[in-house]
């Protein structure tokens, strides 16, 4: 039973809300209530969820030593001991199996953007998180395939709008990552994580302020141009949601201090919660009532 917790623990189940994107294509092309698209592209979000499961138990593997000295880190399973290291291995290889079989079965589109997932990253646990930023613009098509996973699941394209948004997004949250290790882990981030030896606070600043600006713009232009947005521009309303958003997450790193995780600042911070439920309110009001 410990061991069945560990490896839980070891999937990081919490981070598996970056998943949800997943649906994007069901809400946007208005599909939402077909119960049986809506079912597959719930399976197609379990299946992402067992792969990026996968990819952080490899990824604790191939950082075990590098963890055993990080303040944080070297609680999770792997690096403390709760969890053998062989054991991890024999899961891990089994489970990606499956999923992606299970994935092909699903849908053949949805199989193949499964295993673009799963190669991706594997790339970025062995090569591209040593690359300067590319690392970043690794993370972010690791979004971008997420979002395109739920086109073949409900058979309908994804605006290139959506596609924009979601890099930028993804890279905002990737720069914002690296700065809040930068200052977590200060002299000894590059112990840590070498490739923080190659960025520095007011460089990453200079980034996610020349993508927050780009998230916006291109936000805007989706709410009137994407596919199936509403002919009189009511998902323009939808804007100040994601401005008081990006705000909100710049206020809390500047003037908070604040160096947790993206994904860790949603599930702890309820201004964000409230904005996020408001506009995932809103969309479905717009498109559906």
């Amino acid at each position: 039973m410990k061991t069945l917790r560990a490896l839980l623990k070891t999937m990081r189940p919490q981070q598996w809300t970056k998943n949800v994107i997943v649906f994007a294509a069901l809400v946007f092309d208005v599909k939402l209530l077909d119960l049986a698209l809506a079912a597959r592209t719930a399976a197609g979000f379990v299946l992402f969820c067992l792969i990026s499961g996968v990819v952080y138990t490899i990824n604790d593997l191939v950082d075990l030593e590098k963890d055993r000295h990080h303040p944080r880190k070297q609680h999770r399973p792997l690096p403390s001991g709760q969890l053998n290291a062989g054991t991890a291995t024999a899961v891990a290889v089994v489970l990606g199996a499956g999923s992606l079989g299970a994935g092909f079965a699903l849908d053949a589109g949805f199989g193949a953007y499964l295993t673009g997932y799963l190669v991706l990253q594997l790339a970025y646990s062995f090569v591209l998180k040593n690359v300067v930023l590319i690392d970043t613009m690794a993370i972010a098509a690791g979004f971008v395939l997420r979002v395109a996973a739920g086109s073949p699941l409900v058979g309908s394209a994804i605006s290139p709008w959506l596609y924009l948004c979601t890099v930028l997004l993804a890279l905002f949250l990737a720069l914002s990552k690296r700065r809040g290790e930068l200052i977590a882990l200060g002299e000894d981030a590059g112990q840590h994580r070498p490739i923080l030896l190659q960025y520095n606070v007011p460089l990453l600043d200079q980034l996610i302020g020349m993508v927050t600006s780009s998230i916006i713009l291109a936000y805007g232009l989706y709410t009137f141009a994407g596919l199936n947005m509403p002919s009189d521009y009511k998902a323009m309303l939808t804007i100040p949601f994601v401005i008081y958003g990006l705000f909100r997450y710049l206020y809390l790193i500047h003037m908070r201090q604040c160096t947790l995780a993206p994904d860790e600042v949603l599930l702890s911070d309820r201004p964000m919660q409230v904005d996020l439920l408001l506009w995932g309110l809103s969309w479905v009001i717009i498109l559906y009532v």
